[in-house]
């Protein structure tokens, strides 16, 4: 009868509540007030988040390194990409199809979607950035090369990687280091500017 159908809709509703504060109680149980698990503390700010799904939700970076930049991480507690296993596979894709949806929304802008090698920040995190650069949050070699070089690794790569290895091994500190401290380079026509200031006015001319 109603009343049984409007129970049984009752349960399903509390099942799926339940659900979802236990991923939620897997995020907030890894961080203390440490900065480095600031980005748990931010996946629940009004502020900055965009959007949320079953498994992962998207926030707008604190610090944005262009016009459009947002992070998709899953509700799950998942430390960086080397703790990624085969099973996250259908999650790491979903957050991945998330993440090109929300580059859809500006179709003026180019996008590429990438984890850093090895991220200062825990929870593991996809960026989502806007190829125009224009920030004044972009200020050291370091931001630049973090997004421009090989220390910003391709999703597919680390899909490929759980696939057939199992598991994603990040470069050593030692060859990010070596990454974050190649010379400047323009993304688009391999200009090479003297310093941050002039690559910022030499991408205004793109």
């Amino acid at each position: 009868n109603e009343a049984d159908t409007n129970k049984n809709k009752d349960v399903s509703k509390n099942e799926d509540v339940e659900v979802k504060n236990s991923l939620v109680k897997k995020v907030e149980s890894g961080g203390g007030g440490q900065w480095s698990f600031g980005l748990l503390q931010s996946m629940n700010n009004p502020r900055l988040k965009v959007l949320e799904k079953s498994d992962h939700v998207v926030i707008k970076d604190k610090f944005p390194k262009a016009e459009h930049h947002y992070l998709v991480l899953p509700l799950e507690r998942i430390q960086n990409i080397a703790s990624l296993k085969p099973e996250h596979v259908p999650l790491v894709k979903r957050m991945v199809t998330t993440g090109w949806e929300l580059a859809d929304k500006h179709p003026t802008h180019r996008f590429r979607l990438g984890f850093h090698a090895i991220p200062s920040m825990s929870q593991v995190h996809l960026h989502v950035i806007s190829q125009d650069f224009n920030s004044d949050r972009l200020k050291t070699k370091k931001h630049w090369n973090s997004f421009t070089t090989e220390y910003f690794i391709n999703p597919e790569i680390i899909l490929d990687k759980l696939i057939s290895k199992g598991k994603y091994v990040p470069i050593s500190k030692v060859e990010g280091d070596e990454l974050l401290k190649r010379d400047l380079e323009c993304h688009i026509c391999q200009h090479k500017p003297k310093n941050i200031v002039d690559l910022k006015k030499h991408l205004l001319t793109h």
